[in-house]
């Protein structure tokens, strides 16, 4: 009897075959983000806490230094609500960009035994971060009835759009460092300083309107034209900038396109070196 072996090699480049693969594996897919809702929110309080208390803590303490002693504007909204609509989707962001980069490593003893996408691990481990996005909406929620600000109904349209283009910022961006981070693990401790410099030129703490000369540079910045617009659609304070949303939505297709390329010509090394 003639024994038959089959070797799998992951492509070098990405092509329409690699989403009708993700798609057949769709249920591995589901797997993974299940288990990580599990593992942070399975009989523990601190998972479900952690999800407000990061942001209500940040806005709390901007609120005083910037909003209180620095006096920083806010476009005639009560610092505090003005702020915390910019931290929603920035922590979104920041934690499924490091919860992106770090799927490979954190998934190392799968990736050496049994072959599937690669590309799953990062997509799935970002499912976890709408859920606490829709857990700490809810302060936002309490903090409008508090303020008596009435949401604008433009919102329920244009949120799936800014949590699209955020969430493919963060898979773009997290792709690329993902790849990177199976082979030079300093990743991790880069990580977290980027990302709190990345903070600073992201109107999340200030308005876009204080930028000046420099707005049309922060544009290109994806988290610039969601946060901006959120607020505009959230509190109806100014019209919603659809050239700087675009602009966003052009610059976070870019990001995606650069990170899969990069992530499918390394794919091949991840099992050797991971």
């Amino acid at each position: 009897m003639v024994m038959k072996t089959t070797i799998l090699k992951p492509k070098k480049t990405f092509s329409w075959n690699d989403f009708k693969e993700i798609w057949e594996y769709r249920e591995l897919a589901y797997f993974f983000a299940w288990r990580d809702i599990k593992v942070r929110y399975k009989q523990t309080f601190v998972g479900i806490a952690w999800a407000v208390f990061q942001p209500f803590m940040a806005m709390v303490v901007f609120s005083i230094f910037f909003g209180g002693l620095a006096k920083m504007p806010s476009d005639g909204i009560p610092y505090p609500i003005f702020v915390y609509s910019g931290l929603l989707f920035w922590q979104f962001f920041s934690s499924a960009l490091s919860e992106t980069s770090n799927s490979l490593v954190g998934n190392a003893n799968i990736i050496t035994k049994v072959y599937f996408p690669r590309l799953i691990l990062p997509i799935s481990g970002i499912v976890t971060k709408f859920v606490d996005f829709g857990i700490a909406s809810l302060i936002l929620v309490g903090l409008m009835f508090y303020y008596n600000f009435t949401p604008s109904p433009i919102i329920l349209l244009v949120l799936p759009l800014l949590l699209f283009i955020t969430f493919i910022t963060a898979v773009g961006g997290g792709l690329f460092l993902a790849a990177i981070n199976v082979k030079y693990r300093d990743v991790r401790y880069i990580l977290p300083y980027f990302i709190q410099m990345l903070l600073f030129v992201t109107p999340v703490i200030y308005p876009a309107s204080i930028t000046g000369k420099w707005s049309v540079l922060l544009a290109i910045n994806p988290m610039t034209g969601v946060i901006k617009t959120s607020r505009a659609a959230l509190f109806g304070n100014a019209p919603i900038n659809w050239e700087l949303l675009g602009i966003s939505l052009v610059a976070v297709l870019i990001l995606l396109v650069i990170g899969i390329v990069f992530f499918k010509k390394t794919e091949r090394y991840f099992a050797d070196i991971v």
